[in-house]
């Protein structure tokens, strides 16, 4: 696979503290990356540097080739904290980032990606009506119909109890088995991580670095629970120090 985002040499510090401390990273176009570390450790920081929402004291981040200066419309942000805006229904709320003069068009690819995570019959729905993890599907599809070419998630289940978490991981697993994007997950739960990444990257704690890396070889679908993730959980869990 080509090469989607290089980091080289990432630095960044608040109030003369440093945060995070030279980190080199190549992610392949459509890989699943996973971030994990203690918490604090800058994680958040260095996701906000790669999608362009922070820029670094050195280093960079490419995407295809070119430095990253800002955001831009290549990738969305999925966060622990939502992003929908209550007083538009599920429709609305999928329209709101369309930028086609067709309203019907907008409204057919808006009600598309409803059914794709599992929402149709909720599109005249507002967010209030809607349950947690419907919710969050919600959140996932108005990411999704702007068609990014990457998703960056801060923690995006996080909020949900176990069960609605793994239901809401399986969706997303689903969901990528149609649609392509480029992944990178910050996540405190290994467990996520051994379930939906293809690479998980462990940050040592602040000022942040690559303290290890390690491959996910198994194909989706994958059982957390099987004895192979849980080798490979216990490995991570070990250089995390637990």
């Amino acid at each position: 696979m080509a090469d989607k985002i290089v980091i080289q040499n990432l630095q960044k510090g608040f109030a003369g503290q440093p945060v995070v401390d030279g980190i080199d990273l190549t992610i392949a176009d459509g890989e699943f990356i996973a971030f994990v570390g203690p918490s604090g450790c800058g994680k958040s920081t260095l996701m906000k540097m790669i999608a362009g929402f922070e820029q670094p004291d050195s280093g960079h981040v490419a995407i295809d080739g070119v430095v990253r200066k800002g955001p831009n419309a290549n990738g969305i942000l999925i966060s622990q904290h939502g992003s929908v805006f209550p007083w538009l229904t599920v429709q609305q709320n999928l329209m709101f980032g369309l930028h086609s003069a067709d309203e019907a068009k907008k409204r057919e690819l808006a009600d598309h990606y409803a059914a794709l995570v599992g929402l149709k019959g909720f599109e005249k729905h507002y967010p209030h009506e809607l349950s947690g993890g419907m919710l969050k599907r919600a959140e996932i599809a108005r990411a999704l119909v702007v068609k990014p070419e990457i998703l960056y998630m801060d923690e995006p289940f996080s909020a949900l109890d176990a069960l609605m978490n793994l239901r809401m991981r399986t969706e997303l697993l689903r969901i990528l088995e149609e649609e392509r994007h480029t992944v990178i997950l910050i996540t405190h739960d290994v467990e996520e991580a051994v379930h939906l990444a293809n690479r998980i990257v462990v940050l040592a704690p602040r000022p942040t670095r690559i303290q290890a890396i390690f491959d996910v070889p198994f194909p989706q679908p994958r059982k957390p629970s099987s004895p192979e993730c849980q080798v490979l959980k216990e490995a991570v869990l070990k250089e995390l120090g637990l």
